[in-house]
């Protein structure tokens, strides 16, 4: 892209929303790396418009698919939004965007190859969002969702992404401990050319979830679909 990499003008284009307060913006491209390297300037870090996107994406993608998906059942619904609003989704339309090339990042960040980190992109994605619903409302944040977030529901919706399960349910578990979710294969049955695996997805000695594939990395997958879906359903999530 030519011109600045900073240059939020260009980042404006590209969304295409003008922001009323431009302080918004930069704050939502501002990594918190940056921040602690120039204290003295009084920068702040997009850590606090992250939380607020994050709240305000999982109420727009929850109304879409709950209007979208009539006949889904609460299990398929929380399924479907925990894909679209995972970090791998996330991170994926934010390198749609070139995001990276927008971000304030701090000179150990920037050697390292922040601007092409999943995690990074992921947050301030989450944190651009959070910033258009403080500067132009929910009505202006909800169609800048739907406008970059439709395909990926379409395509979790078709079965596409299914292998992001294990990711977001491993995403979930470790933001409220250090475990590991444990699969075990607990049963298989059928000739070699025609097996199927039974998995369990265990947490904290319980299981949370069973699955049944032609593999065991199908089955784990659908294990842990199946995980997410009863951890929705029981506010666990």
């Amino acid at each position: 892209m030519e011109g600045n990499p900073r240059d939020l003008n260009v980042l404006q284009k590209v969304i295409q929303i003008k922001f009323k307060n431009k302080r918004y913006l930069r704050q939502a491209m501002t990594h918190k790396s940056f921040a602690n390297e120039n204290r003295s300037k009084v920068v702040k870090d997009n850590e606090r418009l992250e939380f607020l996107g994050d709240a305000v994406l999982n109420l727009v993608i929850s109304d879409i698919i709950f209007k979208q998906f009539a006949d889904y059942p609460e299990g398929e619904l929380a399924k479907t939004r925990a894909v679209v609003v995972s970090a791998p989704t996330l991170a994926r339309t934010a390198k749609r965007l070139e995001l990276g090339q927008y971000l304030f990042l701090g000179k150990g960040e920037e050697m390292t190859g922040g601007r092409d980190r999943d995690s990074i992109l992921a947050d301030a994605f989450e944190a651009l969002i959070g910033a258009i619903y403080l500067d132009r409302g929910l009505k202006e944040v909800a169609r800048f969702i739907k406008k970059y977030l439709t395909e990926e529901i379409e395509m979790v919706d078709s079965g596409e992404y299914i292998q992001d399960y294990k990711t977001i349910l491993q995403e979930e578990i470790q933001k409220r401990s250090n475990t590991r979710p444990l699969y075990r294969v607990i049963h298989e049955e059928g000739p070699d050319h025609d097996k199927r695996f039974t998995v369990q997805v265990e947490y904290k000695n319980l299981v949370i979830g069973t699955g049944i594939g032609k593999n065991k990395k199908e089955a784990q997958q659908k294990a842990a679909a199946n995980a997410i879906a009863k951890l929705e359903e029981e506010k666990l999530l």
